[in-house]
């Protein structure tokens, strides 16, 4: 993985613009997190079953599930690539590389082994300060879901007021999608330590 070094937030609109203009190599995943940009080996299969278990559940008729969309936070030099993006079917733009985060109502992250980080510090930030209403991590490491919901705060400062943690295997009510979640399919990664994010 490389990393950009730290900048100010002129060096940061600079690598906004570079990074709208770079074309990662086929099969890595790239994103600009305040100002950094994280670039990622293709996930694992466990990753990407979970990330298919969750889409599969959540209703196709009233929302839409996009997996792999880049979306644009005010205010931000970031431009996060969730694992899936789901927004009311009605309010998707009809094009665009860029989604707008005020029409996201969940944001979904599978950990992977070199995520942990990401997903529980930056991402949580950045996706409260982008005032997403729900933030989903699904975690294979340590087999539980931790929602987020009731974002607050601007900038670095942003955090999400309410936290829910559920096992692999316990149902997740997502009240804001009006549907519950059966993790009971979702599997982990074998031989990983635990680590001791809630």
């Amino acid at each position: 993985m490389w990393r950009a070094t730290e900048m100010t937030a002129v060096d940061e609109r600079g690598m906004t613009k570079f990074f709208e203009e770079f074309e990662p190599p086929e099969g890595v995943k790239v994103e600009l997190l305040r100002g950094e940009i994280v670039m990622m080996a293709s996930p694992d299969l466990v990753h990407n079953l979970i990330v298919e278990e969750v889409q599969d559940q959540i209703p196709r008729k009233r929302w839409a599930r996009l997996q792999t969309q880049d979306i644009d936070l005010i205010d931000e030099a970031s431009e996060p690539v969730p694992d899936l993006v789901v927004l009311e079917r009605e309010a998707r733009p009809d094009s665009g590389r860029l989604l707008p985060s005020q029409l996201i109502t969940l944001v979904v992250e599978v950990v992977s082994k070199t995520s942990v980080d990401r997903d529980y510090g930056v991402k949580r930030s950045i996706y409260a300060a982008g005032k997403v209403p729900a933030y989903l991590i699904v975690d294979p490491i340590v087999a539980h879901c931790v929602l987020l919901t009731v974002p607050v705060g601007k900038g670095d400062e942003a955090d999400y007021r309410v936290q829910q943690i559920t096992k692999f295997g316990e149902p997740l009510s997502l009240e804001l999608l009006g549907t519950e979640l059966d993790t009971s399919e979702f599997g982990t990664y074998p031989g990983v330590r635990p680590h001791r994010r809630p």
